[in-house]
């Protein structure tokens, strides 16, 4: 195989998680609660989480095991990028709230 061919299959298989991504995943903000609670999202593949806060106050998108932790203003929402994550289940919290809680779900 020559090195152009070379070149061109890794380009290409790096390319394909790209390829995989979806659209971005919706998570809200409410009652000092959110919702949905459990996110399942495809495991191997980056994924952009969309969280809203509807509520009055500030909130934290917050998680140890995904190393993540964003501030959502009140009435305002923030992009956060996952993965590409192992199989398994990922806490995640808001720091302001901590009884607020919630998991992805990577499978």
């Amino acid at each position: 195989m020559s090195r152009v061919a070379v070149v061109a299959l890794f380009l290409s298989l790096c390319a394909m998680p790209a390829l995989a991504e979806g659209s971005p995943i919706a998570i809200a903000l409410r009652g000092n609660q959110f919702a949905p609670a459990e996110v399942v999202v495809p495991a191997g593949v980056k994924v952009e989480l969309v969280i809203r806060n509807e509520q009055t106050t500030p909130a934290e998108f917050e998680s140890t095991s995904l190393h993540r932790e964003k501030v959502v203003p009140p009435g305002g929402q923030v992009s956060v990028f996952i993965g590409p994550l192992q199989p398994g289940r990922f806490e995640f919290f808001d720091d302001f709230h901590p009884a607020t809680r919630g998991f992805i779900v990577a499978q």
